[in-house]
């Protein structure tokens, strides 16, 4: 039997003492990561948490603000509706002065038109060629009878009668016509009255000869 040497035991006791150490440092990592592992659990449950946490957070200041929101826009609603009553009332009274700032403008162009009407008939005949029953004042008599008539027999300005005059003449003729012709409609019986207007001796236009052929 072979003897032994203290020098092989020495190495197999170093080659063992590492092994073991090896053995025990595997261990040791084995359990560190175990550990590391388990308190990476927990922190990531704990980030988890503070995750859902956060988002209930959220959202109860999302539901705080959008109940913040609601109430303004209710209150901007109720100040809008009080603000339009009030600008109601500014309206009508600004309605009132447009109103009657128009019916002076209409007024006044009333007035022009007139004056144009006024302007194109011709205030004075020439009383040389005036109509004498269906003749021409051409002599001296007839001239003197025409330039007779008085200044009170002459509708100088007709037209300022004309409106009144024609609303009264349309009143009266469209009961007659309603009669004669009830089949038309009131727009054709508006426009016989228009037509039979233009020759009607009630027109102030036709009565600037009135005076004159009343006296020859």
């Amino acid at each position: 039997m072979p003897k032994k040497f203290k020098g092989e035991n020495s190495k197999a006791a170093e080659a063992k003492a590492r092994k073991d150490a090896a053995k025990q440092a595997e261990t040791e990592r084995a359990q560190k990561q175990e550990e590391d592992e388990f308190w990476k659990d927990d922190d990531k449950h704990a980030a988890k948490k503070q995750q859902r946490k956060e988002e209930r957070e959220k959202k109860r200041q999302e539901l705080l603000e959008r109940k913040k929101t609601l109430q303004q826009l209710h209150e901007e609603e109720m100040s809008s509706i009080k603000g339009a009553k009030s600008q109601a009332a500014k309206l009508t009274r600004a309605q009132i002065l447009e109103n009657q700032e128009r019916i002076a403008a209409a007024a006044q162009a009333l007035k022009a038109q007139q004056e144009r009407i006024h302007t194109e008939v011709p205030l004075e005949e020439n009383v040389n060629i005036q109509a004498v029953e269906g003749d021409e004042a051409r002599t001296v008599d007839e001239a003197l009878s025409v330039l007779s008539v008085s200044e009170e027999q002459i509708d100088r300005h007709p037209e300022k009668r004309m409106r009144a005059a024609y609303n009264e003449y349309e009143e009266s003729r469209l009961q007659i016509l309603k009669q004669e012709n009830p089949n038309l409609r009131l727009s054709q019986l508006k426009q016989m009255i228009k037509k039979e207007w233009m020759k009607a001796p009630e027109n102030p236009l036709n009565q600037r000869l009135l005076a004159y052929n009343a006296k020859t």
